[in-house]
């Protein structure tokens, strides 16, 4: 597949349009977004592209009628009103109902960041990962995000997609999304585990820990639910990891690797860099909201420093 250097959004849609050209079953619902991919399929699909205007539960309500009547859904919109508006629809009539039903979020954690609360998708994995039936992936690049569409489509059942906005280095390869992880650098002393836009924080932290001497590994983790079953043979041999997210540090992939060194008895420390409840809600620049909150490269770098350096037996 030929790497589009596009926004995440942009590459899924617009390799969404390509399969739509070979399958009328194929069909898009939105909330009444714009974006030129959109206005493509649009034009090009106008009997597959619905614009349900802004009534998310509705639209999800819509979608699974749409599923149970043979069609290959996508629903889109912001991630944060997707998610949590829409968590009943959601829960009953897609995952319930084990609906091959494809959900778009973009605008992921603080994409949205002077928006407001109302625009932060914060909670989401937290949120989604206890829905039953329904798989969760982060891609980093539009690669990734094109790839997912062939994914959507081979896989049954219901699908969470969440998209950060803008563009970002490509470096996933063909067998990422099925795989659901990459290994993206190779270093003994730590390993980063990031997704979505944090892969890319993550890279940062690696080099700025080089310059300390510190070789950091860097897991660019696409599939959040189900875990790949080849994760924990990856990790167990990296005794410790620390997980990047800008989501709150309660119930997202922080949550998800502990909860997998633990079922899996791997003989890993983790430590879990996110949003702490007390800083999740806020206006401001997302840079400036990353550096409130240590999410910045430097803030990491220095924590994963203190982390080491503790269990060298060092002061911090």
């Amino acid at each position: 597949m030929e790497i589009p250097d596009m926004d995440m959004r942009d590459a899924f849609i617009s390799r969404l349009t390509e399969k739509a050209q070979l399958d009328p079953a194929i069909v898009f619902l939105t909330n009444d977004y714009g974006a030129p991919s959109l206005d493509r399929f649009r034009r090009e699909f106008p009997d597959q592209f619905f614009n349900m205007g802004i009534a998310e539960q509705n639209m999800i309500s819509v979608a699974a009628g749409m599923a149970m009547g043979g069609k290959k859904v996508f629903a889109y919109s912001i991630a944060s009103f997707l998610t949590l508006r829409c968590l009943e629809q959601i829960k009953i009539d897609v995952c319930t109902m084990k609906l091959p039903i494809t959900l778009v979020g973009v605008g992921t954690a603080y994409a949205y960041s002077e928006d407001g609360p109302t625009h932060h998708a914060t909670e989401d994995m937290a949120v989604t990962r206890c829905l039953s039936n329904l798989s969760i992936y982060s891609p980093s690049d539009s690669r990734a995000a094109g790839l997912l569409v062939d994914e959507a489509l081979l896989q049954d059942g219901p699908k969470y997609f969440r998209f950060d906005r803008g563009k970002y280095p490509v470096h996933s390869g063909d067998a990422l999304p099925e795989r659901g992880y990459a290994i993206l650098r190779e270093g003994g002393d730590i390993c980063l585990i990031g997704t979505g836009t944090t892969t890319h924080r993550a890279m940062d932290v690696s080099d700025l820990l080089a310059a300390h001497g510190v070789h950091a590994a860097v897991l660019d983790l696409v599939r959040i639910k189900p875990l790949s079953h080849l994760l924990a043979d990856e990790l167990k041999g990296r005794m410790r990891l620390m997980t990047i997210e800008e989501h709150a540090d309660t119930g997202g992939i922080g949550s998800a690797i502990a909860e997998l060194v633990v079922d899996k008895e791997l003989p890993c420390r983790v430590k879990r860099a996110g949003i702490s409840e007390t800083l999740l809600y806020a206006y401001g620049k997302r840079n400036t909201l990353h550096e409130q909150r240590g999410l910045c490269a430097k803030g990491l770098s220095a924590t994963a420093l203190g982390w080491l350096r503790q269990g060298q037996g060092e002061s911090t």
